[in-house]
């Protein structure tokens, strides 16, 4: 019994001995958890960038304003995810969700398709809303009954 301790013992200590004598690192700090910002993420920040230009109705860029479409076509080109600018040819793109799913990225449609915003979480969308108004972020509830699709977009 004593024996076998003893090599117990041996081989034990032998494997980080052996290790360390090669040079290979034997302990290791633990890895911290990093989130991998989602694309979904990534389209809500490009958008949320944009609070305060001013809405153009036909507008696809921070200089010359948006339009609801064309914020949505922004912030996802700048992932180079081309997109229609027509909120209802953007309805036919990616998949639908229920609203208990959604997630930040996701494209939120509104009365009968006309209006589209992008959900950026805690119950709140980013949107160009309509002439004289500017981007800005607004809940959800101002919108109650009005949602009629989420889709999520993938490239």
């Amino acid at each position: 019994m004593l024996a076998f301790a003893f090599a117990a013992f041996l081989f034990g200590c032998a494997g980080p001995l052996a290790d360390a004598a090669s040079g290979a690192a034997t302990r290791h700090a633990p890895t911290p958890h990093v989130h991998k910002t989602s694309l979904g993420e990534r389209v809500a920040t490009i958008a949320l960038n944009e609070v305060g230009v001013p809405y153009r109705w036909g507008g696809i860029s921070p200089v010359s304003g948006f339009d609801c479409s064309g914020l949505v076509y922004y912030a996802y080109g700048r992932l180079g995810i081309k997109l229609p600018h027509s909120s209802y040819a953007l309805f036919d793109h990616g998949r639908g969700i229920p609203r208990r799913k959604m997630r930040p990225g996701d494209v939120l449609f509104f009365s009968g398709l006309g209006h589209v915003g992008i959900y950026v979480g805690r119950g709140r969308m980013v949107h160009a809303p309509h002439s004289g108004s500017r981007v800005q972020v607004v809940k959800l509830s101002q919108y109650d009954g009005r949602l009629v699709g989420v889709r999520r977009i993938r490239h």
